[in-house]
C-alpha cells in the first residue's frame, strides 16, 4: 500500500513538472491579476474613439474607467480576479452593459458593438441581487483600495495586518499587528503578485509590504485552492499597483502628525504608457508608540520605519511582457517597558513576602545602578521579484518568476545586562540575537482557458537559508545560587522562597555558616527544587557571579518543492474547483504529502443563493523564525534549563491537516448580501509559539494534535446613495492536545494531560464598518466598531482543586477557598505588584497598584478583575472554561475630503482619524505564552494633509 502511494505521488510530481517545463520556451503568467482589452465599434463596424469604458465590482467597490483611443481600443491592465460590470457610453450611442468574469491570467479580449440612439447617456451600474453573489466554492473577501483608503486603521507600522483584521471574517486580533486566522496561531501567508510569502509578517518578525503599494487584496478564508500551500489558514492574495497605461503621471505627497508624537511622510508616483509603466512609493514613520506596551501608559516605546517599493512593467511584444517588484523596509524600535522595568526595581513589589529580593533595589551585583531596561530591535527587509509572461495563444499563458526576500533581525539587550532582569516569573536572562532569513525561489505556471475549463498547472521551488546567532547570560542572583539559607514554610509565607542566596559564592563547597548547598527540595512539592538546584553547567554563564555570555550559532537550509494542478469548471449553475497538490519539505526534518483539494458551489439564480462545500488536505510546515534554536536548543545542556525545555526535544516535523468547509451566500435584493462559512480543521502536529521572557523573541513549538471548529461570516451593503456598510464576524475555537512533541519553552502543563485552549481561542468577534459620502466630490466619513469577547488569557490565578482545574495557587485557610497571588504554576515566585496591577486584579474591591500588591492570599469569592474573566471558584477548566480577557468594544472614526478646493488636475486632501474614541483601557492579553502582556492603543488622534496630481 505504501509503495503504491509513493509511486502514485512520484507520477503526479513528474507529470505536473514536465507539463510546466514543456511550455518553458513559449509562455508565462503574471500571477494574481489579468487584463481586459477590446475594441468598441458602431453598427457599421467602424471604430468608436473617445468612448468611455468603465468596470465596477459592487461588493469590493473596485472602479476603473478609461476612454477608447483613435482605433477604438481600450485596455484595463492589472485587474484582480473578480466578476465585474463593464459599461460603455459614447456620444450618440445607447449605453452598453456586460458582465465579465476575470478568473485567470489569460487575457480577456472583447469586441463591443454600440447601438445608435438620439442622445448620450451615462452608464447605469446599479446591481441586482444576482450581481452581489459570486459562484465560487472558496470562501473569500475582496478588498479594494476604495475601501482601505477610508477605513480607520489602528497601526501605521503594520497597516496591512490592521486592514485584514478589520475587514476579514475569522480573524482574532492580537498585539503588535499580529492576527490569528481561523483559530490558528500564525498559519497565514501572502501571495504578492504571485510570489509566495509564508514567513511571519508581524512587525516583531519582519517588515510588511507597505499598504500604499497594494491595489487590491483577496483574503481566502475557505479551503485553499491547490496553488496555495505551507500556511493556508488565511491566504492574503495581494495585487500591487502599476503605472502601465498611466500616460499622464499621477501621484501624491502626504504628511501626518498625531498622538504619541507620531509623524508620517509618504510620496507615490505612477507613470508610463500603453506598453510600460512604473509605480514607486516611499514613506517614513516616526512614533512614540511603535509596539503595544504592557501598560496602558506608554513607556520606552519609540520606533521608526522606512519603506520603498517599486514596480516596473514592460511589454516586450504583443505576446511577451516582464514585471519586476523591488522593496526595501527598515524598522527600529524599543521593547516597551513595564513600570517594573522602568523603575529598575523589578522585585520591589515582593517586599514583605520576599524581603531579600526587594533589597536588590536597582543595584546590580557589581554595585552599579542598572537604570531602566533598554531593549531594542532593528529589522531590515528587502525583496526582489522579477517575472516574465508569455501569451501562447488566445487560450494559454505561461509564467516564469523568481524571487529573493531577506529579513535581517537584530535584538539588542540593555547596555547593563542586569537592567534586563524582570520579575522572576518573567525573565532571568539577558538575551541578544542576530537572525537572518533568506527565502529564494523559482515559480512557473501554465494557465489554460477553454470552454467550461480554467486549468492551471505549476511548480514552485523555494530554499530558505536560516542563520541564528544568540547570546544568553543569567542575571538573576537567585536562579542558580550554589548556596542558600535554610527555607522555612510559615502561615505567612506558604512558599519556601525566602531562602536567600549567598553573595559572591560560585561553588557549593564554599558554603559556610548559615548557608547550605542548594540541593534541598521544596517540602510542598517534593519533586521541584527550590531555585531550582544549583546546576554547575550554568555557573560559567551566571553574570551575577562573574560569568560570561553563552553563545549559540546555528545554520540550516529548508528546501521546499510544490507541484500542483487545478481546474475551475463552470457548467450551468455549477462551479467546481478540483485540484491536487504535492509538497516535498526538506529541512531539519523531512515530509512529503499528496494533497487533494475539492470545492463545489451551486447557484440558485431564482433566489440569488450560492451553496458551497469544500475540502482540503494540507501540509503544515514549521515556522522558520528561531526554528534552529527551538529544534536543537533543548539538546544543549546550557540552553535546556534557560529555555524552559520540557521533555520534548529534536527537530519540529511538518504536520498534516484535513479541513472541511460548508457555506452559503445570499443576496437580499440589491441592498445586502450575506456570506457565511462553517469550518472544521483537524491537524496532526499543531503549531504554537512560546515567548522568551520579556522579549519579542519567540520559539515555535509543536503539540500532538489540534481541533479547530468554528464559523465566520460577512454582511455587505453595496453603495446606496453614498452609503455602504460591511460587517465581519466569527467564532473559532482552538483546542490543542498534549503532549508537547517539539520545540523550546513548555507553554502549559494542564492536569492529567487534558486538552486545552491556546491563547488565540475566542468565542466571538465582529467588526462593523460604515462609510458615507453624500456626493462624489464631497467629504466622507468612515466608522469602525470592533467587538472582541476576549482571547484565552495566560497564567492567571484562580481557585480549583479538581483534576480538571489548573489552579495550583489554590489554598484552604480555615476551610475557606483562597487564591494565592501569582502562583500560576507550582514552584513559581509570585507576580509582582505591577503585574497584578496590569491585570487589574482586585481583592474585596481593592485593586492592586504598581507598588502595592494584593494580600498574598485572597478569598476566592473576593478575587476578580475588570480586565480578565476569572472563572468562579471550582469551575476553571483549561478546555471548557479557561480564564479569558474581558470583552471589549473599540470605536474608530475617520473624516476626510479628497478634494478640498475642488481642483481638476491638482487636488488637496485632508483626513482626521481618531482611534479608540472612548479611550477604553483594555487588554489584548495577559502573560500570553506567545506575546506576553499588552494593552490596546489608547485614544490616538491623527491629522493628514495630502497633495495629489
Amino acid at each position: 500500500m505504501l509503495a503504491s502511494y509513493k509511486k502514485s505521488l512520484r507520477a503526479t510530481y513528474i507529470a505536473v513538472f514536465y507539463l510546466a517545463l514543456g511550455f518553458h520556451a513559449q509562455a508565462q503568467s503574471s500571477g494574481t491579476s489579468a487584463s481586459i482589452s477590446g475594441t468598441v465599434l458602431d453598427p457599421s463596424g467602424a471604430v468608436v474613439p473617445n468612448a468611455t469604458v468603465a468596470i465596477h465590482n459592487p461588493v469590493s467597490h473596485f472602479d476603473r474607467s478609461t476612454t477608447t483611443d483613435g482605433s477604438g481600443k481600450f485596455s484595463f491592465p492589472n485587474l484582480p480576479f473578480n466578476p465585474y460590470h463593464l459599461g460603455v457610453t459614447g456620444a450618440g450611442f445607447a449605453p452598453y452593459m456586460q458582465d465579465v468574469e476575470v478568473r485567470s491570467v489569460v487575457p480577456l479580449v472583447l469586441k463591443i458593438s454600440l447601438q445608435i440612439t438620439g442622445s448620450s447617456e451615462s452608464v447605469n451600474v446599479e446591481s441586482s441581487g444576482g450581481d452581489l453573489v459570486e459562484n465560487d466554492p472558496t470562501f473569500h473577501s475582496d478588498i479594494s483600495k476604495e475601501l482601505f483608503d477610508k477605513i480607520p486603521l489602528e497601526s501605521a507600522s503594520s497597516s496591512v495586518s490592521s486592514l485584514v483584521t478589520l475587514s476579514t471574517p475569522g480573524i482574532a486580533a492580537d498585539s503588535n499587528g499580529l492576527f490569528h486566522g481561523l483559530g490558528d496561531h500564525a498559519e497565514n501567508s501572502f501571495s504578492v503578485d504571485g510570489q509566495p510569502i509564508t514567513d511571519q509578517q508581524s512587525k516583531v518578525f519582519s517588515n510588511q509590504i507597505p499598504l500604499d503599494s497594494i491595489e487590491s487584496m483577496e483574503v481566502i478564508s475557505g479551503a485553499p485552492p491547490a496553488e496555495y500551500g505551507g500556511k493556508t489558514s488565511v491566504v492574503i492574495v495581494a495585487t500591487t499597483r502599476s503605472g502601465q497605461g498611466v500616460t499622464t503621471p499621477h501621484g501624491s505627497v502626504t504628511t501626518s502628525y498625531g498622538s504619541f508624537g507620531s509623524s508620517n511622510l509618504a510620496a507615490e508616483l505612477a507613470y508610463g504608457g500603453q506598453n510600460w509603466g512604473n509605480f514607486i512609493s516611499a514613506s517614513g514613520l516616526n512614533t512614540g508608540r511603535f509596539l503595544d506596551p504592557p501598560e496602558f501608559t506608554v513607556i520606552h516605546d519609540k520606533g521608526n520605519e522606512e519603506n520603498l517599493f517599486d514596480r516596473v512593467d514592460y511589454q516586450l511584444s504583443i505576446n511577451d511582457s516582464i514585471h519586476f517588484n523591488f522593496g526595501y523596509s527598515r524598522s527600529w524600535f524599543q521593547t516597551p517597558d513595564s513600570l517594573d522595568a522602568e523603575n529598575a526595581t523589578p522585585w520591589s513589589g515582593l517586599a514583605g513576602i520576599l524581603p531579600q529580593m526587594a533589597a536588590f533595589n536597582g543595584i546590580g551585583p557589581n554595585g552599579n545602578i542598572v537604570g531602566p531596561t533598554d531593549q531594542r530591535s532593528k529589522i531590515g527587509t528587502f525583496n526582489i521579484a522579477p517575472s516574465w509572461t508569455h501569451v501562447v495563444n488566445a487560450n494559454a499563458v505561461f509564467t516564469l518568476g523568481a524571487f529573493v526576500r531577506r529579513d535581517d533581525y537584530n535584538y539588542y539587550p540593555s547596555s547593563d545586562p542586569f537592567a534586563d532582569l524582570g520579575p522572576p516569573s518573567l525573565q532571568r536572562q539577558s538575551v541578544g540575537q542576530n537572525r537572518t532569513l533568506t527565502n529564494a525561489g523559482l515559480r512557473s505556471d501554465l494557465s489554460y482557458v477553454k470552454g467550461i475549463n480554467q486549468i492551471k498547472a505549476g511548480v514552485t521551488y523555494e530554499q530558505t537559508f536560516l542563520n541564528e546567532n544568540d547570546t544568553l547570560g543569567i542575571v538573576d542572583p537567585t536562579y542558580n545560587a550554589p548556596c542558600i539559607t535554610a527555607a522555612t514554610v510559615t502561615s505567612v509565607n506558604p512558599f519556601p522562597f525566602v531562602a536567600a542566596p549567598a553573595p559572591g559564592i560560585t561553588n557549593p563547597s564554599q558554603c559556610t555558616g548559615i548557608y547550605q548547598p542548594n540541593t534541598a527540595l521544596n517540602p510542598n512539592a517534593p519533586n521541584i527544587p527550590l531555585y531550582p538546584n544549583f546546576n554547575p553547567t550554568l555557573a560559567p554563564y551566571d553574570l551575577s557571579r562573574g560569568g560570561s555570555l553563552f553563545a549559540f550559532n546555528g545554520h540550516t537550509d529548508v528546501k521546499e518543492l510544490a507541484l500542483y494542478l487545478r481546474d475551475n469548471i463552470t457548467k450551468g449553475n455549477w462551479s467546481l474547483n478540483l485540484g491536487l497538490r504535492g509538497d516535498l519539505y526538506n529541512g531539519l526534518s523531512t515530509a512529503r504529502q499528496a494533497e487533494p483539494r475539492l470545492g463545489v458551489a451551486y447557484n440558485v439564480k431564482k433566489t440569488s443563493t450560492i451553496l458551497r462545500v469544500s475540502y482540503a488536505r494540507t501540509l503544515e510546515s514549521p515556522f522558520n523564525e528561531n526554528l534552529i534554536l527551538s529544534s536543537i536548543g533543548c539538546l544543549n545542556p546550557v540552553l535546556n534549563p534557560l529555555l524552559l525545555c520540557g521533555s520534548s526535544s529534536g527537530a519540529l516535523s511538518p504536520g498534516f491537516r484535513n479541513e472541511f468547509h460548508a457555506g452559503i451566500e445570499q443576496a437580499f435584493g440589491k441592498y445586502l448580501v450575506f456570506s457565511g462559512e462553517w469550518i472544521s480543521k483537524y491537524t496532526h502536529n499543531g503549531y504554537d509559539f512560546s515567548v522568551l521572557g520579556n522579549t519579542p523573541i519567540t520559539f515555535p513549538i509543536e503539540w500532538r494534535s489540534s481541533k479547530i471548529p468554528g464559523y465566520a461570516g460577512r454582511v455587505s451593503v453595496p453603495d446606496i446613495h453614498g452609503f455602504s456598510a460591511l460587517m465581519v464576524f466569527s467564532s473559532v475555537a482552538a483546542r490543542f492536545f498534549q503532549p508537547q512533541i517539539g520545540g523550546a519553552g513548555a507553554t502549559v502543563a494542564t492536569s492529567a494531560g487534558l486538552p486545552f485552549r491556546i491563547d488565540h481561542d475566542e468565542k466571538f468577534n465582529q467588526t462593523t464598518h460604515l462609510q458615507y459620502q453624500p456626493w462624489k466630490r464631497g467629504p466622507w466619513l468612515g466608522f469602525n466598531w470592533r467587538y472582541d469577547s476576549g482571547l484565552v488569557a495566560g497564567a492567571t490565578p484562580c481557585f480549583g482543586v479538581n483534576a480538571t482545574n489548573n489552579c495550583p495557587g489554590s489554598v484552604l485557610i480555615g476551610g475557606v477557598p483562597n487564591v494565592s497571588m501569582g502562583a500560576a504554576n507550582v514552584g513559581e515566585i509570585p507576580l509582582s505588584a505591577d503585574q497584578e496591577s496590569e491585570a487589574g486584579f482586585t481583592c474585596n474591591g481593592v485593586r492592586a497598584t504598581p507598588t502595592t500588591p494584593l494580600p498574598f492570599n485572597c478569598p476566592a469569592s473576593q478575587f476578580g478583575s475588570p480586565l480578565i474573566k476569572v472563572p468562579t471558584p471550582g469551575t476553571e477548566n483549561d478546555d471548557h472554561n479557561p480564564p479569558r480577557i474581558a470583552s471589549r468594544n473599540l470605536f474608530d472614526l475617520s473624516l476626510g475630503h479628497d478634494n478640498i478646493f475642488h481642483g481638476d488636475r491638482y487636488k488637496w486632501s485632508l483626513q482626521l482619524t481618531a482611534i479608540n474614541i472612548a479611550n477604553n483601557s483594555v487588554l489584548y492579553n495577559f502573560l500570553s505564552t506567545f506575546s506576553g502582556t499588552h494593552y490596546v492603543t489608547p485614544r490616538a488622534l491623527t491629522a493628514q494633509l495630502g497633495f495629489h496630481f
